[in-house]
């Protein structure tokens, strides 16, 4: 997983100089449980199909230019460790900001699952 190496995917894109906005989540492994055990870590496996479709199907929405999007995959991510970045690359916030939390919202409850390995 590679931050920067994203960011300047987006930055060399063609439609970039049209955007106003990156928006930027990084989603990382809690030492918590929402209800509040003691997490050690984490088994995530994801469904790569569903993800295209959900980042295709939303960048089609109004004022979006490109989404990217990486989703660490393991069975020992540990806590401290980044284990999602997803980029929205737009024209103004109140196009992106909706599309970011969708799109996030999507890939956790039908495209990816997790499981906490409990202390």
């Amino acid at each position: 997983m590679n931050l920067q190496k994203m960011l300047n995917q987006l930055k060399s894109h063609p439609g970039y100089h049209d955007s106003g906005m990156i928006l930027i989540h990084n989603g990382v492994v809690r030492n918590h449980s929402r209800d509040g055990r003691k997490v050690k870590s984490l088994s995530i496996k994801v469904d790569h199909e569903k993800v295209k479709k959900i980042i295709e199907k939303n960048k089609n929405k109004k004022g979006i230019i490109e989404i990217l999007i990486d989703i660490r995959e393991g069975t020992d991510v540990k806590v401290g460790e980044d284990l999602m970045y997803l980029l929205v690359m737009g024209d103004i916030r109140d196009n992106i900001i909706p599309v970011l939390k969708e799109t996030l919202d999507e890939i956790k409850s039908t495209a990816s699952k997790k499981q906490e390995v409990f202390l």
